[in-house]
C-alpha cells in the first residue's frame, strides 16, 4: 500500500526551468512526528482543520498521510492534486483548490519583499518570516489560507473534506515544512518568477540618479533598512543585555507628599516602567527581533488591567478598576482573563459578535462527536459567538481568534475557566474536569 519517496530530495520542476507546475516525490512513513513543525505548515492545518466538518475523515486523512497512502504531490497555480491509496488498494484522485491572488496582489506582494532586505533574505533561505505575512495581510494580502480556503475535489464523490483530500493537505504541511514557495506558487506564483520580480524592484531601487539623493543631502536612511543592511553601514554598537530590571528608588524620604499624590502607586508605576524596558531591551537584542511582528498598542482600558495583574495592592487596584469602568469583580474577572489569553482572553472576556455561519455548524459536529454513546451530553444553547450550557453554570466562546475559551458561571457573571483551546469539545472538557 505504501508509495514511498525520499523527503530530503530536492522537488523537481516539470518542463522548463521556472515553470508553473512542480511535482514532488510520494513522502515515506510519517510515524511519530508531527505533519507540520514550521508555523506557516502549522496555519495550513488549521486552515484544513477548521474548514472540514467531519473529524472522522480528518482521522482517517491522517492515517493515510502517516502510512504513505499518499503518491506524488502535483503543485500548480490554484490547484494541488495526488492520486491517494485506499487500505482495499483503490485509488483515489485527490485534489485541493486554493484562490490564486490577482495580479495586483502580487504587484503589491514583490513592492512589500523588494522594500525590506530581511523580507528577501528569509524567502531565499526558505523560511516565511510572520512580519512578512504580518505586512502583507495589512495591505490586503493573504498569503496563508483560512476557513474555508481550501476547496476540495475528489474522485471518490465526496462534497466535503474526505480522508482523501485531508491525507493530501497533510502532506502538503510537510512540503510546506521543507519549502515555503510551494504555498506562493499554489497562490499563483512560481519562485524564479516572484523573485525576478522582486530583483527588478530592488534593482530600480539602487537605480535612483545620484541627483534626486544630492537634492535631499539630509534625508538620511530608515533605521529598518540601515539594520537590514548592517553588513554595509557601519552600525553603533549594540548595549549590552541587562539581566534584571534596575532597583526603582524609595520616594518616602520624611516629607509628606502633596495632596492627592499616591507614593506606593508611583514606586509601582516606575517599577513597572523599569520591567518593561529590560524586556523590550532583551526582546531587541534576541536573534529574531528583526522578524518579529510589533506586539499590539493596549488601550488604557487593557493597559489597566495589565498593571492589576502585576499585583499593585488594594488602593491602586480600586483605583485601576474605577479608571477602567469595572467594579473589583470585574477588574478580578479581566485579571483573570489576561493572565490566560492576554489581549485575546479580555476580547473573549467583553466582545459578543456573531461568527460567520459555517462556525456554529462545525461547533455543533465537533461537540457531538465528544460524547460517547450512551453518554449525557450538556443542552447546550448559541447566541452569538457564545455556546451557553441550558440551567447549568458552563459556557464556552469563540474568540475573534479562532480558539475556543472556556467559562464558569460564579456570582452572577461569567469568568474565564481555562486557557483557550483550538477545539470547542476540549474547552468544554476544561469545563467537565472541574465538576
Amino acid at each position: 500500500m505504501t508509495m514511498h519517496g525520499n523527503e530530503g530530495s530536492m522537488p523537481q520542476y516539470e518542463g522548463e526551468t521556472g515553470a508553473v507546475e512542480r511535482t514532488f516525490g510520494a513522502l515515506p512513513v510519517a510515524r511519530g512526528r508531527a505533519f507540520a513543525r514550521s508555523w506557516w505548515g502549522q496555519a495550513w492545518l488549521k486552515a484544513l482543520e477548521d474548514t472540514a466538518l467531519d473529524g472522522a475523515q480528518l482521522a482517517l486523512g491522517r492515517r493515510y498521510a502517516r502510512a504513505g497512502a499518499v503518491g506524488a504531490v502535483s503543485v500548480r497555480p490554484g490547484r494541488i492534486t495526488a492520486v491517494v491509496q485506499d487500505h482495499d488498494h483503490t485509488r483515489h484522485r485527490s485534489d485541493v483548490l486554493v484562490q490564486q491572488l490577482s495580479e495586483a496582489h502580487w504587484e503589491r506582494l514583490a513592492d512589500l519583499v523588494a522594500d525590506r532586505a530581511g523580507h528577501l533574505a528569509a524567502l531565499l533561505d526558505r523560511d516565511l518570516p510572520p512580519v512578512l505575512v504580518e505586512d502583507a495581510s495589512a495591505a490586503g494580502i493573504e498569503l496563508l489560507p483560512g476557513i474555508g480556503d481550501l476547496e476540495p475535489e475528489c474522485s471518490c464523490g465526496a462534497w466535503d473534506h474526505c480522508g482523501h483530500s485531508a491525507a493530501l493537505c497533510y502532506q502538503v504541511a510537510r512540503l510546506l515544512d521543507q519549502d515555503p514557495f510551494v504555498l506562493l506558487l499554489v497562490r499563483g506564483r512560481g519562485e524564479r518568477e516572484l523573485l525576478d520580480e522582486v530583483q527588478a524592484r530592488s534593482a530600480a531601487r539602487a537605480a535612483i540618479p545620484a541627483r534626486a539623493a544630492a537634492e535631499q543631502p539630509d534625508a538620511g536612511v530608515p533605521a529598518a533598512e540601515a539594520y537590514a543592511a548592517g553588513d554595509i553601514l557601519p552600525l553603533p554598537v549594540a548595549p549590552p543585555p541587562v539581566a534584571v530590571p534596575g532597583t526603582p528608588p524609595a520616594l518616602g524620604g520624611g516629607t509628606p507628599p502633596a495632596p492627592g499624590v499616591d507614593v506606593a502607586a508611583l514606586e509601582f508605576l516606575i517599577g513597572d516602567a523599569a520591567a518593561r524596558a529590560q524586556e523590550l531591551l532583551a526582546d531587541a537584542l534576541s536573534p529574531g527581533h528583526p522578524d518579529s511582528p510589533i506586539p499590539p498598542v493596549l488601550t488604557p482600558a487593557q493597559d489597566a488591567v495589565r498593571l492589576a495583574a502585576a499585583g499593585p495592592g488594594a488602593a491602586p487596584s480600586a483605583r485601576l478598576a474605577a479608571g477602567s469602568g469595572r467594579d473589583a469583580a470585574g477588574l478580578a474577572a479581566a485579571v483573570r482573563a489576561w493572565e490566560l489569553g492576554g489581549t485575546a482572553g479580555l476580547a473573549a472576556l467583553e466582545e459578543e459578535w456573531t461568527p460567520e455561519p459555517e462556525v456554529p455548524a462545525r461547533a455543533a459536529g465537533r461537540l457531538a462527536s465528544a460524547w460517547e454513546d450512551g453518554e449525557t451530553r450538556p443542552p447546550l444553547r448559541a447566541y452569538g459567538n457564545r455556546w451557553t450550557e441550558a440551567g447549568g453554570t458552563g459556557q464556552i466562546r469563540y474568540g475573534r481568534d479562532g480558539r475556543w475559551w472556556p467559562f464558569r458561571g460564579e456570582g452572577g457573571q461569567w469568568v474565564p475557566a481555562g486557557p483557550a483551546a483550538d477545539d470547542p469539545a476540549a474547552a468544554w472538557a476544561v469545563l467537565s474536569a472541574e465538576s
